[in-house]
């Protein structure tokens, strides 16, 4: 049977992935989006299709809609674009939150949490699980978004406790493939883009910090199986591919799939930047049967050849 979803954030990179998935199931889409970070480009190939539709609005302020599902993605997630507006970013996770969560209440529907892993912030525990509450510097410049995305979840378990409501919490680890915005700083698309484009990879750091990389098809099947479970699941959950790859692996990989000849350019790593950065999937196994499937050099492949379209155009 289709439902009536709604999407925060549904422009944005992730949220685009989702729309095409829910719309592919026969779902009827309503995709919410300030256009901050999120771009009509993502989201054009669907506008032809009767069971999609886009609204401009900004989750700050209250939306009034009837549907059988939220997802809530709404918030910019690269720090460059976190950080150019750091209090609006703080009112995204949290004020929106208030506002979907208050629509979850009214209409009585689940509504799912894009969290992220930089709750954890710069992790003291390796890999990190559920259960680990974080290391993150409440007043540094990352802070308007790790410690918004905490703030969001609390608010998520309080109206759990307070009003029953069905929710479901997932911790997205560092996520890449189509669509990324070129200029958005996250490590993949800055490297890719600068490999095409022939310029030295700017590489934070001595390379040796790690990232695990999920490719966008895997999250967004991990977001439906959650949001498909019963109202006992909550989560947090972590997704994300467990497979950890330094920063200088990442580059190697990116300069064999591209044939660049770019050099690589080291500069200090950046305040906060966590060094290690690894899920542990054991409870998305058990409770979704949810693991990766696709391979980083597979999924960089097809992450290449969007940029180098996108960048020709």
């Amino acid at each position: 049977m289709s439902s009536r979803i709604l999407i925060t954030g549904g422009a944005g990179f992730i949220g685009s992935h989702l729309s095409e998935r829910l719309l592919a199931e026969g779902n009827e889409v309503i995709c919410v989006d300030n256009f901050f970070t999120g771009a009509r480009a993502n989201i054009e190939h669907l506008f032809g299709n009767p069971r999609f539709e886009v609204l401009r609005h900004d989750v700050t302020f209250p939306l009034y809609v009837e549907v059988d599902q939220i997802y809530n993605l709404a918030c910019p997630a690269s720090p460059v674009h976190y950080q150019h507006d750091p209090v609006q970013t703080t009112k995204t996770s949290v004020v929106g939150a208030i506002n979907m969560l208050g629509l979850a209440k009214r209409l009585r529907v689940p509504i799912l949490q894009a969290s992220t892993s930089e709750v954890y912030g710069d992790p003291a525990v390796h890999p990190q699980t559920e259960e680990y509450w974080g290391n993150v510097n409440p007043i540094g410049p990352r802070s308007c978004y790790d410690e918004g995305k905490r703030a969001a979840e609390t608010l998520f378990f309080d109206y759990r406790r307070q009003h029953d409501l069905d929710i479901k919490v997932i911790r997205i680890f560092n996520t890449y493939g189509p669509r990324m915005h070129p200029n958005d700083g996250r490590v993949v698309s800055n490297f890719i883009v600068q490999a095409l484009r022939g310029e030295p990879i700017t590489m934070y750091g001595d390379g040796s910090q790690t990232r695990s990389f999920c490719y966008v098809d895997d999250l967004v099947d991990g977001m439906v199986r959650l949001m498909g479970t019963g109202h006992d699941v909550t989560g947090p959950i972590n997704v994300g591919n467990p497979g950890e790859f330094t920063m200088l692996e990442l580059a190697q990989a990116v300069l064999e799939i591209t044939g660049s000849r770019s050099s690589i350019e080291y500069r200090p790593l950046p305040q906060d930047d966590p060094r290690q950065r690894q899920p542990d999937i054991t409870r998305a196994r058990r409770e979704l049967g949810w693991e990766p499937t696709v391979a980083l050099a597979s999924g960089l492949q097809s992450t290449v050849d969007y940029f180098r379209h996108a960048l020709a155009a």
